[in-house]
């Protein structure tokens, strides 16, 4: 054999009776995958299309050749002009009216994708090897569904998420601001022990700070998250970690130069 092949790539379709439209999805796996006689655990992540302009082909092929990181199969959905509207929280959608298909899309990942994967692929059956990120409004929706369903996930990854999503516009001087739905969200859940969080955001994610507390919203709703997520029983950094990138944006850039040391959380040895 004169060739080494570094990683196995395909794209398909699957048609979704909950979204009513075909969904577009990318799976990448190491090049032992073929020959391979066990399951490997999975990386889900949202807004797929995102998959050249992240680099993430360099990515993936370097993590796996690290043999500090176990073997794993990526997937990512591609979202359509149905976005805005798909991507949310199940408990409501926002005082705008964005999110309201969010229920529909996390029934069509638990009850049509998961099982669709879990059949097709050599994926894990097994909970907690499977990893859910997302990136803004796509991470949003990763937490919101992980949350919702634990049994079925054991790790979610939010870059820059959309934590400012709410069911009523911002009141000045409210300081609790309990009107953040992702607030809720965790508040309802039910705590799970085996559940990890993970969190990125950069210092020139945007420039607003709304309540002027000199720490931009970003960062100071991913705060209230953490701190939310404490309140429920999570730890930190036992099962919460938090990424702060100096100089790091709300872009495409900041969130692929993070992504190999979310690879590393997510499956390292």
């Amino acid at each position: 054999m004169n060739f080494e092949i570094d990683y196995i790539s395909a794209k398909g379709v699957f048609f979704s009776a909950s979204l009513h439209r075909k969904v577009t999805f990318r799976l990448v796996a190491p090049s032992m995958y073929t020959h391979a006689s066990h399951r490997f655990p999975l990386l889900l992540m949202n807004d797929g299309q995102d998959y050249t302009n992240m680099n993430l082909e360099k990515i993936l092929t370097a993590a796996y050749s690290d043999k500090k990181i176990s073997p794993f199969v990526y997937v990512g959905i591609e979202a359509n002009e149905n976005r805005i509207q798909e991507y949310g929280t199940s408990i409501s959608a926002d005082f705008k009216g964005r999110g309201s298909k969010a229920p529909d899309y996390a029934k069509f990942i638990v009850e049509e994708f998961i099982p669709f994967l879990q059949k097709e692929y050599k994926i894990s059956t097994n909970k907690e090897d499977w990893v859910y990120t997302g990136m803004s409004l796509g991470g949003l929706s990763a937490m919101d569904i992980v949350l919702n369903h634990s049994n079925k996930f054991g790790k979610v990854g939010v870059f820059s998420g959309s934590f400012w999503w709410r069911n009523k516009a911002y009141i000045k001087n409210d300081k609790a601001d309990r009107s953040r739905l992702i607030l809720e969200v965790i508040k309802n859940s039910t705590f799970a022990p085996h559940l990890k969080f993970w969190f990125q955001c950069g210092s020139e994610d945007e420039k607003a700070d709304r309540n002027g507390n000199g720490i931009i919203d970003a960062i100071d709703d991913t705060q209230e998250v953490i701190k939310e997520l404490k309140l429920k029983g999570y730890k930190a950094p036992k099962t919460i970690t938090y990424v702060e990138i100096s100089g790091g944006k709300h872009d495409l850039h900041t969130w692929s130069l993070a992504f190999p040391k979310f690879i590393r959380w997510a499956f390292g040895k």
